[in-house]
């Protein structure tokens, strides 16, 4: 079974898209109160469960209140594009898509330095 290593999560979901999301939201990254990064969290041949974390950059409040709204927004925001993220991770799993269902999760606080929103990806045939 093919592995969802943190290289090839890096490249679907690179660190520039902190700023580029940044910058489409609030005219600048620098305005961003934490940075996203897309983990593993556990992958079995019919399910993969990813996350979204938020990282609270230095001298940012990472508030709930700025990330429980997250989830809605990251659905359908062209930069975050979870769909084509969604596509990517089912296409290197070997999975056919139009097998597939995914939903984002509601955001976790994990601690006040990391908040988290979880991506399951669900197909009903195993990968070949």
């Amino acid at each position: 079974m093919p592995r969802l290593d943190q290289s090839f999560l890096d490249g679907l979901f690179p660190a520039e898209r902190t700023e580029e999301f940044f910058d489409a939201l609030f005219g600048g990254g620098e305005e961003g109160a934490y940075d996203i990064g897309l983990v593993c969290r556990s992958l079995s041949p019919t399910r993969a469960e990813l996350a979204f974390e938020l990282r609270r950059r230095p001298g940012k409040c990472l508030a709930c209140n700025l990330t429980y709204g997250l989830p809605q927004v990251f659905q359908r925001h062209p930069v975050i594009n979870v769909s084509g993220i969604v596509k990517a991770v089912a296409e290197h799993l070997g999975w056919r898509t139009e097998n597939l269902q995914w939903r984002l999760g509601s955001t976790e606080e994990i601690s006040h330095e990391l908040h988290a929103i979880p991506l399951l990806l669900e197909t009903a045939q195993t990968a070949h």
